[in-house]
């Protein structure tokens, strides 16, 4: 009866330790990769100066943060929106994939370019429409999900066209549109 006794007993306190130890490891979980209320303005922030965490990069599904206190946070991208960062370039580039928000630096800084994009199936996304790089040298842009694109960056009278898509395996930096 004792040795029953102490059974049952044994079972319940790992029960107990077992749905404590899944409870909060689930909460940790969930408060580390998260829904921003509005992704693309903590992206701007980030990109522009405004927010200045310790390191920022985003790749195809998440935006991944570590702040200043070295949290990393990860935040979860719009469903339907692929983030890409283009750096037109003439001179310099670098080799990239995962764009850094805070690391990334193209050649052109604070220019006007002209661009136009087309989707696969002969749709107009914009024509040449006026973008601004920023100080980082880098145009950022929001295209819809699993589609391929026909670019085109025109500045001072050189082009550079290239043909991306925005699959979930697909690049966020492109530093390789040189205008000639």
């Amino acid at each position: 009866m004792r040795k029953q006794m102490w059974i049952i007993a044994s079972c319940v306190v790992v029960i107990v330790i077992g749905t404590y130890l899944l409870v909060s490891n689930t909460g940790r979980e969930e408060a580390d990769t998260i829904n921003a209320p509005n992704i693309r303005n903590l992206v701007e922030d980030i990109s522009t100066g405004k927010e200045k965490p310790e390191s920022a990069s985003i790749n195809a599904t998440h935006l991944i943060v570590t702040g200043q206190d070295k949290h990393t946070t990860t935040y979860k991208l719009p469903e339907n929106e692929f983030f890409l960062s283009i750096a037109p370039y003439v001179e310099q580039t670098h080799p990239c994939a995962i764009h850094s928000l805070t690391g990334c630096q193209g050649e052109m800084r604070n220019e006007e370019f002209h661009v136009t994009i087309h989707d696969s199936e002969g749709n107009t996304l914009m024509k040449e429409e006026a973008l601004k790089s920023g100080a980082n040298g880098f145009m950022d842009l929001w295209l819809p999900r699993d589609r391929t694109y026909l670019i085109r960056v025109v500045h001072d009278g050189r082009v550079a066209e290239t043909q991306l898509s925005t699959y979930e395996n697909n690049d966020t930096c492109i530093t390789t549109m040189k205008l000639g």
